[in-house]
């Protein structure tokens, strides 16, 4: 069988239970707070966006490896075969870009 507790007991548990609860309210008031939230949430955001801007700068390094690995021989040389046809294709479409922009100005 327990023990009787003492009324200085029962009142001492009382005392550290009200101090525990208050820290637990102060900690809920701090996570609650709305700087903290926005915090929080700008944290995300920024991570987000480190992650999908390094995936993106990733994806486009692929690319313009695979590109310069059609324009060029093993040895670093360019291939003018395929680099003359791209220029043309190239200025073709801005030209047209051009064309296109001037026709909606005019």
């Amino acid at each position: 069988m327990p023990e009787a507790r003492t009324p200085a007991q029962i009142e001492a548990d009382i005392v550290r239970r009200r101090e525990q609860l208050a820290e637990t309210l102060d900690e809920i008031g701090v996570r609650m707070h709305p700087k903290t939230i926005i915090g929080d949430a700008k944290a995300r955001v920024a991570s987000t966006v480190d992650h999908t801007a390094g995936r993106a700068f990733a994806a486009v390094s692929r690319c313009v490896t695979d590109v310069q690995a059609k324009l060029r021989h093993e040895d670093g040389a360019p291939r003018v075969e395929r680099i003359v046809p791209v220029a043309l294709l190239t200025a073709g479409v801005v030209g047209l870009l051009v064309l296109s922009v001037r026709r909606k100005r005019g």
